[in-house]
């Protein structure tokens, strides 16, 4: 068994994922209009008559600005939870959209799409787990907290979008409004290009080939800088940035002798203020989020 994954867009002007196999595959969020996913799939080669459901994470317009013509033009079921769809917007009627609920897989085919909840200052955000047999691809973006959810899927990762925003220094120094940066820093913002790294540093699984850094920030952080940072400490996976403005190539990621198949874990243990740093304790301004984990 293999997948096939690529990024379309990733940023704050549109961000959309494509995972498949040879017959099916999903999108993680349609942020682009239709017709630019229709054009970034046939440059790669990539059928769109293979995609068979569109999995979105939260409401912002750059998840979703695309999905309704999507969804429209090739019939294709929408996954998303009912406080998404409230929030969102969507020019579709909600019976016409599917939900899902954290921790319990969907298939499509042969794929298994499960979800699980996130800190980001939207009204339900969720990410994702997407496997097929023994391979697993994250999709991980919109943080504001590395925690235990999160750690605990990046662990069973063959491949994963995760995020690393912003560079704190360009950030910091920036011309961004102070109530921007904090809510870009705070613990439902993003995450750091630092804070990426840690994550893969200490939970990185041996057998993770592939490792797209997502959602840089356009006045925030740098590609290269990003690029050359993982890097330093990629070992045997290849790290790709995922741009804003062009598609990545297409990478077949691969069973490597990981471990038997992703089980959706319904108690991953609860994230606790002491478990997060202290950039995280913004969190304790947002109660009502924790009753996510």
């Amino acid at each position: 068994m293999s997948l096939q994954i690529a990024s379309l867009n990733s940023g704050s002007n549109g961000n959309c994922y494509y995972v498949g196999n040879e017959t099916e595959a999903v999108l993680i969020d349609a942020g682009i209009s239709c017709r630019e996913t229709e054009k970034r799939m046939r440059r790669l080669g990539l059928s769109i008559e293979k995609v068979k459901a569109i999995f979105i994470s939260h409401e912002h317009g750059d998840h979703i600005s695309g999905v309704a013509v999507l969804a429209k033009r090739y019939a294709l079921p929408v996954y998303i939870t009912a406080q998404t769809f409230r929030h969102g917007r969507i020019l579709m009627k909600q019976e016409e959209t599917l939900s899902f609920v954290a921790h319990q897989s969907v298939a499509i085919g042969s794929l298994k799409v499960t979800a699980f909840p996130k800190f980001h200052d939207a009204s339900d955000p969720h990410s994702f787990m997407v496997s097929c047999g023994e391979v697993n691809v994250g999709v991980f973006t919109d943080l504001g907290v590395c925690c235990d959810q999160l750690v605990a899927h990046f662990k069973q990762c063959h491949a994963a979008f995760l995020e690393a925003n912003y560079d704190v220094e360009m950030l910091a120094n920036g011309s961004y409004p102070y109530h921007l940066k904090k809510r870009i820093s705070g613990g439902e913002g993003h995450l750091s290009n630092t804070e990426a790294l840690q994550l893969f540093l200490e939970h990185r699984p041996p057998y993770m080939s592939h490792l797209l850094l997502a959602h840089l920030s356009k006045n925030n952080n740098d590609p290269q800088l990003v690029e050359n940072l993982f890097n330093n400490h990629a070992g045997n996976t290849k790290i790709v940035i995922a741009g804003r403005y062009k598609e990545t190539e297409v990478y077949h990621i691969t069973h490597n002798g990981a471990p038997a198949a992703f089980v959706p874990n319904n108690v991953v243990p609860r994230v606790t203020l002491q478990q997060l740093t202290p950039k995280k304790l913004l969190v304790k301004k947002h109660q009502h989020q924790l009753s996510l984990f």
